[in-house]
């Protein structure tokens, strides 16, 4: 019977490894989010990737919770499941709600932060050249763009070369939008192993011995 004690400790076991493969998918995506940026740390993203190591350990958890059919284990990893969740949610929240002046404030903040070499890394990594600045030439010979591609020949970099900032606002929106709809998606998953664990934990075990306290 598919609602007994056997289908639902089997449910609850391929939920908890696919947590395990959600929460590789979640540090893996929140990661090159946070790479692709290059000038700036997006500590709100770093909340998804500890979101995903949290339910990294947390499936662990529930994985010898549901074989041994522990009582207090499973009580401990539904309350904790629950309040990954709700964490989960509201971060993969705040991170949809970031508006577009609010991105360029991230971008300018972080690019004004940043090392040089941080800086020159970012400019060969999207092959441009400043921030915000037409000026591309004087930048090159101040060697603030050094072996960017698209200033080789100097003559023509000024026409070649374009500044930075929509490239780096493009892929810290991308990091935004990508993490906050993954997490977003994955934590309705928390609450439905919430549900399930609340559902195995009020069963009884068959072949338990029947004077034992379950």
């Amino acid at each position: 019977m598919c609602g007994g004690f056997t289908c639902t400790k089997n449910a609850l076991t391929a939920l908890n490894l696919i947590y395990i493969l959600v929460s590789i998918i979640l540090i893996s995506v929140a990661a090159y989010g946070m790479a692709a940026s290059k000038v700036t740390s997006i500590s709100i993203i770093g909340g998804i990737i500890a979101c995903g190591v949290f339910l990294l350990l947390l499936s662990l958890l529930g994985l010898v919770g549901v074989r041994s059919h522990h009582q207090v284990m499973l009580f401990f990893y539904m309350v904790v499941l629950f309040i990954l969740f709700v964490v989960q949610f509201s971060i993969a929240c705040a991170c949809l709600a970031f508006s577009s002046q609010q991105q360029s404030q991230l971008a300018q903040k972080g690019w004004n932060t940043a090392s040089k070499r941080i800086q020159q890394k970012a400019q060969v990594f999207y092959d441009c050249c400043g921030y915000e600045t037409n000026n591309t030439i004087n930048l090159i010979l101040d060697r603030d763009c050094p072996n960017v591609k698209c200033c080789q020949d100097i003559d023509n970099c000024q026409n070649s070369c374009h500044p930075c900032a929509p490239q780096i606002k493009k892929a810290i929106k991308n990091a935004l939008e990508i993490s906050g709809y993954v997490g977003l998606f994955f934590s309705f998953t928390e609450f439905i192993g919430v549900w399930l664990t609340v559902r195995y934990r009020n069963q009884k075990n068959p072949r338990a011995d029947p004077s034992a306290f379950l």
